[in-house]
Formats: structure tokens, sequence, C-alpha cells
């Protein structure tokens, strides 16, 4: 066994020897002092370094840079329907969520392309990855109704379930949401009560343990 690895031993450092390298030489590293590595997507995959993520492409080389804003649990749940199922930073149909704190510290999300370009505005309180072409969000919308008799501000608060294509389209609603807070000390990341199927079908939880399919019609 010693002989067989010291022949081995030899066999390696034969050709290295002959070109004057060292087995550190001819490992240089692309990146370095990495925390965590991604599976590649798309032909991307997404490193860590802390709390920042960035994309290698298929050379090892940083095609996108590192930042904080994007989409990532370190304990995801995987049976979450949206932002809290997410793992790691992962592109699908060209498009990567992100994440932007909004007033009071409230969660918003939209979705970077592949050149790491904001095509899809943080307007949503949740999102799904894209599959298929399309994605599920709870779209959010604070309109101004003018002052009170204290010369406060009025907003009217309105969310709605969606369906999204790559693009950034909301291309069909699904269902007007309630009773969701947008007070950071109360504020819970609504679920999203819509899950896509296949060929432009979408099951909808209409109540409790009660499922609806429906056809996008385009």
């Amino acid at each position: 066994m010693k002989r067989a690895c010291l022949f081995l031993a030899v066999l390696l450092a034969m050709p290295l020897a002959g070109r004057g390298q060292t087995i550190e030489a001819i490992n240089t590293p692309t990146i370095k002092d990495l925390n965590q590595v991604a599976p590649f997507h798309e032909g991307l995959a997404a490193v860590r370094k802390g709390s920042q993520w960035g994309f290698i492409n298929s050379e090892g080389k940083l095609a996108i840079g590192f930042r904080s804003d994007l989409v990532w649990n370190e304990h995801p749940n995987p049976q979450a329907n949206g932002v809290d199922a997410i793992a790691y930073p992962r592109f699908r149909d060209g498009r990567c969520p992100i994440k932007v704190m909004g007033e009071e510290g409230i969660p918003f999300y939209g979705f970077i392309d592949t050149d790491g370009k904001t095509v899809i505005a943080p307007e949503f309180l949740n999102v799904t990855e894209f599959e298929g072409g399309l994605a599920l969000g709870i779209y959010y919308k604070k309109t101004f109704r003018g002052k009170s008799n204290f010369q406060l501000n009025i907003y009217e608060h309105s969310f709605t379930e969606v369906v999204l294509n790559p693009a950034g389209e909301m291309i069909w609603p699904l269902a007007e949401r309630q009773n969701i807070i947008m007070q950071a000390r109360k504020y819970k990341t609504p679920a999203i009560q819509a899950r896509i199927l296949e060929d432009r079908l979408v099951a909808v939880e209409s109540a409790p343990d009660h499922w609806e399919i429906r056809k996008i019609e385009l």
C-alpha cells in the first residue's frame, strides 16, 4: 500500500516538475474566501461572502457582484409558497428575486435579470420564483386619500394576488387580499394562496382546505 501511494505521488509530481510548476500554482482560485457555493441554474451559480451574494459564470468568474438584496433563507421553510422557501439565490426564467426594505421596515420584493438589473420593481409583499414563464405575487398599492381633521395623511391600502410574466406585467388577478396589517410591529409576510400547476393552470385556496382550479386565459 505504501509503495502504491509513493508511485502515485511520483506520477503526479513528474509533469508538474517538468513545467517547473507546483500544485498550488496550477490551482490558483478565480474567487476565494467564499462562505457558500450554490448549484448552477441557467448558467449562473450563486456564491456567498458573509451575508452578501453574487453570481459566477461557467468560467468561475464573478458575473454579478456581491450584493445584499438577493433573497435567501439560512433556514428555509420548504412548505412555504413564496420567499420563505428560498434557500439560496438562483435564476429561473432569467429572473431572481430581490428584497428591499420599505416604509417602517417592511420588505418588498421584485426581480433582477441575469445582468443584475432590476426588471420587476419591488412592489410585492411576497413572490414565488418563476416557473414555466409565470410567477405569483401579492401586489401592494398605497393611495393617498387626503387629510384628516388633525391634518394627518389618510391612505387607502389594497392588496391583490396576481400572476406575473418575466416582463413584470401583472397578467392575471387571482384575488383581493384582506387583513394585511402594514405596521412593522404587527407585520407578517402574507402567504401566497395559489400555486402554479401547468399549461396556465393555477390552483387557488379559496378557503382553508378548499381549492379551486382556474385557467389563465390570455
